[in-house]
């Protein structure tokens, strides 16, 4: 015969089992728990978590709630509306062992991943993040707990076949131009902050002490719209406005997508070409997109860019 206690502890199981959401506050208005203290009903919860640690987790924004991962959580992430969106963040990041760091039964993971392979049939990725390999799941995890923990962190990252050890502050983990990067405040050298390529990164190890976040250097990652972005301290003082004619045979492109965020149609002209600009922290981070639509992309200024590109046509047409 089982006692007040494990009675509790049961009816609390089956409740999460069924994918209900636990209470303090209305749970101490239950019969099982009429005249329990919020004391007794915590170390109800706790002696659950002790012997299953994953079996619930605290709600977000709701004081003494707690909700069990179920079964029936994953067959709505993975629903018809949203599979589609799923296989592409499976693609981009190539985390074929994703599911291994999930804490749900194996057949659930092979459900799952038996969605995710027949829906892989209707895609075909030409472009792809070719700069991943064996181990990266688990140092992406590592990195992310640097970031959520605020960590200071020695990093070991690979460069022209040497190791070299960075000092840094970790920010984020950005996804620019099809290749993973880490953001960082450097602590050491020249320049205040770095992207180091995940793919080259060997190791990161957590130091135990944290520290604060720099306002600027995040919102310049916020900001960042090529891997060439220079960071300055107050950086949005010194951006630069690249002003461009479109012709009218390619406007049309420039009208639908932005090629970078701070791209702006700054005038349509009669004739249909149009008038952009982009803000920039340097010339070179528009360069490569400019050189791609000759000859339907003119500079108008700066004129230091006008006379970069020119020289680089004469170079490659064999004038200089």
């Amino acid at each position: 015969m089982i006692n007040g206690s494990q009675e509790r502890i049961l009816e609390l199981l089956q409740r999460f089992n069924s994918g209900t959401t636990i209470c303090i506050d209305i749970l101490s208005k239950d019969i099982l728990w009429e005249g329990k203290s919020e004391k007794t009903i915590r170390r109800d919860l706790d002696a659950i978590k002790k012997f299953f640690p994953h079996s619930f987790e605290r709600i977000q924004g709701k004081k003494g709630c707690y909700k069990a991962i179920t079964k029936n959580i994953f067959n709505q992430l993975i629903d018809k509306e949203r599979l589609a969106l799923l296989v592409q963040t499976f693609n981009i990041a190539q985390q074929n062992n994703f599911l291994d760091t999930l804490n749900i039964k194996a057949e659930d993971k092979k459900i799952i991943a038996h969605k995710i392979e027949k829906s892989k049939e209707c895609y075909h990725f030409i472009s792809k993040p070719f700069e991943t390999k064996k181990g990266d799941t688990l140092l992406l995890k590592e990195i992310e707990k640097a970031i959520i923990w605020r960590r200071y962190s020695t990093l070991f990252h690979r460069e022209r076949g040497e190791i070299k050890e960075y000092q840094i502050k970790p920010y984020k983990i950005i996804f620019i131009n099809e290749i993973f990067y880490l953001a960082t405040e450097n602590l050491e050298g020249e320049f205040p902050f770095s992207l180091f390529r995940v793919s080259n990164i060997q190791e990161i190890q957590h130091q135990s002490k944290t520290f604060q976040i720099n306002p600027d250097i995040a919102d310049f990652i916020q900001y960042m719209q090529t891997p060439f972005s220079l960071y300055k301290t107050d950086f949005r003082k010194y951006l630069i406005t690249v002003k461009l004619v479109v012709s009218k045979e390619k406007a049309r492109f420039f009208k639908v997508k932005k090629f970078l965020p701070s791209q702006k149609v700054e005038e349509e002209r009669d004739d249909g070409s149009l008038i952009i600009s982009f803000l920039v922290t340097k010339e070179m981070e528009v360069e490569e997109m400019i050189k791609k639509w000759i000859p339907h992309l003119n500079v108008i200024s700066p004129l230091s860019l006008k006379e970069k590109i020119e020289e680089d046509l004469r170079g490659y047409l064999g004038l200089i």
